[in-house]
């Protein structure tokens, strides 16, 4: 499925559906001509957010705001998400489709959608722009630009609502906003370390000092969450992962547990023992996108460079000793990959044959354009290897990909266009019966195996 901006002058977004098997946009005997999403009718379409197994996408509209859900058994839309206050800067809806969260860098919300019964409860943050859910729909946490801390939202005990409905001054020390303020059903916390105790019987203390955080990712046994600080590249000071338990964050109504940990300077002094210290691990590539692969996490970044310029790596971690993989002559680790706007949007995507896909935008402003190196927005990484085995011809910025495992190829939206690769080997393949009329920007391989073809929570 390919996510199309402005097709016409009368429609600025559509859905279009294309044949990964023959390349073609209609039918193997030519007949329907074309295939498109029925009853799509969203604005310059820009994410597209593959769900369960792929019965189902959501696709955010960058410009009316509108978020989607599509069902790809029936080929339409099955109408927008409520109640996301304002354009999303960032925007997921969890796999069970229970719950949607939205930052709306415009508003200064988080907005915590409840699918089951719309509510909508839109959390005060200035300046919030990204959201994180993991795939176990149970967390969700915020960042907000230019800034070191995290922020999280859970929902409310009946106990805790009557506690709380007296104002600021009667909500724990975390909080930042609980509402509706009169009888709070949702509260947002900062994450911190727990180093006191309040009058309610919630640890707090310290913030968690994070380094311009963006992101998370999380574990494959749905344990453990992995924020990317973004560091130089977002105007702070060092790269790096932060490894962070997901049970005191889990948002369900008394489902949290444990304890965040402590940061690493106040250890000796937290109340409770059972906390552990704040992990972080340094990248030294940059850190603002990054993909788990079992215990292996690959993290892509722009690093800044003597010249002032930033220049695209891949740093490849070993989650089970939380460190760096060690660098050899023939597999160097960071190793240079395209080059992007540091901090930026940047897609990552396995695909066969051992390859990671990585695309990058305003490839043609980094390190690699400004010294005349061979330069492209899109990278083709092998991972049995550790090398990279080529970057992609420029074509304009990368803007989606969509790995169709099984069939050895990889599809990409460049530049506007739709573009085929060989994963056996990078070639590109003929795309002349795949191309489209408008502005593609996303791509998403509706027939994948896993969710994590296109989508990274």
């Amino acid at each position: 499925m390919i996510a199309i901006q402005n097709q016409s002058a009368f429609s600025k977004g559509s859905l279009q559906i294309v044949d990964a098997y023959y390349d073609i946009r209609s039918g193997f005997t030519g007949s329907p001509a074309t295939f498109s999403i029925a009853g799509y009718s969203g604005s310059e379409p820009i994410t597209i957010q593959n769900m369960p197994e792929e019965q189902l996408g959501a696709v955010y509209g960058f410009s009316d705001g509108s978020f989607a859900q599509i069902s790809y058994a029936d080929e339409k839309s099955l109408g927008s998400v409520p109640n996301t206050n304002g354009l999303s800067s960032s925007i997921f809806v969890t796999r069970n489709l229970n719950y949607a969260f939205s930052a709306s860098q415009s508003s200064h919300v988080l907005t915590m959608v409840n699918l089951a019964n719309g509510g909508s409860y839109p959390l005060s943050l200035p300046g919030v722009y990204r959201v994180s859910v993991n795939p176990g729909s149970s967390m969700a946490i915020a960042f907000v630009q230019n800034s070191n801390y995290a922020y999280y939202p859970q929902i409310l005990t009946t106990n805790q609502s009557i506690s709380y409905s007296g104002g600021p001054s009667t909500w724990p020390k975390a909080a930042v906003d609980c509402e509706p303020q009169n009888l709070p059903t949702v509260c947002l916390f900062q994450a911190q370390s727990p180093d006191a105790i309040d009058s309610t019987g919630t640890y707090y203390g310290a913030p968690l000092q994070f380094d311009r955080p963006v992101k998370a990712v999380f574990s494959a046994d749905g344990g453990t969450a992995y924020i990317l600080n973004c560091g130089p590249e977002c105007g702070g000071n060092n790269a790096s992962v932060s490894v962070l338990p997901v049970a005191p964050f889990i948002f369900l109504l008394g489902k949290s547990s444990g304890l965040m940990p402590c940061n690493l300077a106040s250890v000796a002094s937290c109340p409770n023992k059972n906390a552990a210290p704040f992990t972080n691990i340094p990248v030294p590539g940059g850190a603002s996108n990054a993909l788990v692969d079992s215990s292996t996490m690959y993290v892509v970044g722009q690093k800044l460079m003597p010249d002032n310029f930033f220049g695209g790596y891949l740093t490849v971690l070993n989650l089970q000793t939380n460190s760096v993989v060690p660098s050899t002559a023939s597999s160097p680790n960071p190793v240079s990959i395209s080059d992007g706007v540091p901090g930026g949007p940047s897609r990552m995507v396995e695909g066969d044959d051992n390859t990671l896909w990585i695309s990058m935008t305003k490839c043609d402003q980094g390190e690699r354009f400004n010294h005349s190196l061979p330069y492209g927005c899109v990278t083709m990484y092998n991972t049995s290897t550790s090398q990279v085995n080529q970057l992609l011809p420029y074509q304009g910025d990368g803007t989606g990909l969509a790995a169709v495992t099984g069939l050895h190829k990889l599809y990409s939206a460049q530049g506007g266009q739709v573009y085929i690769n060989s994963t056996v080997d990078g070639t590109s393949m003929d795309n002349q019966f795949v191309t489209v009329t408008g502005t593609a920007y996303d791509v998403a391989y509706m027939d994948a195996a896993s969710d994590a073809d296109n989508t990274v929570y």
